[in-house]
């Protein structure tokens, strides 16, 4: 006896925007994990010794002594001393050509290094205590310390993407509320014949029930469709700066998993909601 059809006429649309947005939102976040990963996994083991001397020879010999006692150690995978070429050509947009001039800023010599095992303060503290003793000038420093603060910031930007995912959930579920609402409203005539009838609040409620679950199915494949087509346009403008950051953030297939469960979820929570409402609001009307 209840109208089959929907219960709103805009509210596919309605969660199509929803469930949008919670994927490029949901995108974000696996995104940014992925980011903060792939980065400490290379640079895990990595860390970076600077002789700041402003002596060339005694830098020169200060460098060459803590090359030959990395070689020498154990721990020590891979030593790589980076060319005074490279460094010139890292800071001469800043700083101009200073090879040559006796005025020019001292560059500190580099020397990139790859532990066999994992950095822990005493093993850091060990090395750079070996080290002053054959290059007084040698500071050394774990490369997961620089990015810590791009740690830090990719961190928020997730629990940001979390708390967007909460925001959308209750607006979906307050949107669906006002609808079964309104709906009861519209077909309260019809609601009692039904009662006087002998039909049961949970009877009423499956009728809803299964009415937005077709809005909100119809929604949701409408909006991951949006939200992947999002993903994708986006996903090109940052492969194209070919930054090594940005391509560490690729979705693997078990995000892509995750990201297909948005609409489901939608969908159950829709249903989920409009049967709660419309039972609550039945119970009152008795």
């Amino acid at each position: 006896m209840l109208p089959q059809a929907r219960i709103a006429g805009p509210m596919p649309w309605v969660i199509a925007i929803m469930i949008a947005l919670t994927v490029m939102a949901t995108a974000l976040g696996l995104s940014l994990s992925n980011v903060a990963g792939n980065a400490r996994a290379a640079i895990a083991g990595d860390i970076t010794v600077q002789i700041v001397e402003g002596a060339p020879a005694a830098r020169e010999r200060q460098a060459e002594a803590a090359v030959r006692l990395l070689q020498g150690r154990d721990d020590v995978a891979q030593v790589v001393r980076v060319p005074d070429e490279e460094l010139e050509a890292l800071i001469s947009p800043w700083l101009g050509e200073t090879s040559g001039q006796e005025d020019a800023v001292p560059v500190p010599a580099l020397i990139d290094v790859r532990l066999s095992q994992d950095i822990t303060a005493d093993r850091l503290r060990a090395l750079r205590s070996e080290l002053t003793a054959v290059a007084p000038s040698a500071r050394v420093d774990a490369q997961a310390g620089w990015l810590a603060p791009v740690f830090e910031a990719i961190r928020t930007v997730q629990y940001l993407a979390i708390g967007l995912v909460v925001l959308l959930a209750l607006a979906s579920v307050a949107a669906i509320w006002l609808a079964a609402r309104s709906a009861l409203g519209s077909n309260r005539d019809t609601i009692d014949v039904i009662h006087h009838l002998g039909g049961t609040d949970s009877q009423i409620a499956r009728i809803f029930q299964r009415s937005i679950g077709m809005d909100a199915a119809l929604g949701g494949a409408a909006g991951l469709a949006l939200g992947v087509g999002a993903i994708f346009v986006l996903a090109q403008q940052f492969a194209a700066l070919g930054s090594g950051l940005m391509t560490g953030g690729a979705l693997t297939i078990r995000d892509w998993i995750a990201i297909a469960c948005v609409p489901i979820c939608g969908v159950l929570l829709a249903m989920l909601t409009a049967r709660i409402t419309v039972i609550g609001a039945l119970r009152r009307m008795l």
